[in-house]
């Protein structure tokens, strides 16, 4: 992906420092070339996303922080060897999902301690989201959290590429192709394995429809 400029707009934005028409990709070139500011445009923009989504793999906030550190410390190690042919996203998102797998393998993580929060779903997953209620009754807060602990559960017991292409799509807004790129399968396959995860939840929390 490239930004459109012209060679010498391009030069003009970054002699000034201006990397806000560039592609996160030749930001990523930039780094290549001896660049360090464009490691702090890269850094500010996908920090915050990146903690995040390390956070619903491994569900404690110092290991999240710690293990998206390590993603950008490896986006750094690799920028000699980095090419654009992909987009910098799925890269990175690459990245997260291998440390966060074998983060997982290595310390025996347990699934049925995850916090996940799935209550905003679609048509897909054959579940309803609930309706806002501004003074819920015990009655309903206690159902509520019932359903909230069943959906944990049960998204953390899926397999675990069903669990992390889950996690991308809903929480990271990440498309079939983008996934698809960072689990290396095919869009369709990604449809297929999406569908299978739905299908799986919308089975197991039927009593919550």
């Amino acid at each position: 992906m490239v930004s459109g400029l012209a060679p010498e707009q391009r030069r003009a934005a970054i002699a000034r420092g201006d990397f806000s028409h560039l592609a996160d990709s030749e930001v990523m070139l930039e780094l290549k070339a001896g660049n360090m500011d464009a490691f702090d445009v890269l850094l500010a923009k996908y920090r915050k996303p990146m903690v995040h989504f390390m956070f619903r793999m491994v569900h404690n906030q110092a290991v999240a922080e710690e293990l998206a550190q390590e993603v950008f410390l490896r986006v750094y190690r690799s920028r000699e060897t980095y090419r654009a042919e992909a987009r910098f996203s799925t890269w990175l998102y690459r990245i997260a999902t291998n440390l966060g797998v074998n983060y997982a393998r290595d310390t025996r993580y347990e699934r049925t301690a995850a916090t996940v929060y799935l209550d905003e779903v679609d048509a897909e997953t054959g579940m309803t989201p609930d309706v806002a209620d501004t003074t819920p009754s015990a009655e309903v807060g206690l159902l509520r959290e019932e359903r909230m602990e069943a959906i944990r559960r049960h998204v953390m017991a899926l397999p675990e590429r069903q669990r992390n292409a889950v996690l991308m799509h809903k929480y990271q807004g990440m498309d079939y192709q983008q996934i698809g790129e960072v689990l290396k399968l095919s869009e369709s396959a990604t449809k297929s394995l999406l569908f299978r995860a739905y299908q799986t939840l919308r089975e197991k929390l039927k009593e919550f429809v």
